[in-house]
């Protein structure tokens, strides 16, 4: 691919190249959604529960409409972005 960069667009494409810019993916997940994920995880668990899981958190996060859908695995993401450890 640099060979073909060079030939076709020169060096300083190779040496400075373009800034890509921002993704064009929407964000979903902003800085409120963190903040309603971080204070249910930090709230007291459900009857029953010693403490959240990631599964209780998400399903939790749908039953009280704050996003229409997500997975575990996002709300890990989320908590591990965040520092927050849910032992």
């Amino acid at each position: 691919h640099l060979k073909e960069k060079f030939v076709t667009q020169g060096l300083d494409s190779i040496i400075r190249p373009k800034p890509t810019g921002k993704s064009k993916r929407p964000v979903i997940f902003d800085g409120a959604f963190e903040a309603k994920l971080t204070q249910l995880a930090c709230s007291e668990p459900p009857e029953g529960r010693t403490r959240w899981t990631v599964r209780l958190l998400a399903d939790k996060l749908v039953e009280l409409e704050i996003v229409e859908k997500i997975s575990p695995m996002t709300v890990q993401r989320v908590l591990k972005k965040t520092n927050l450890s849910l032992t």
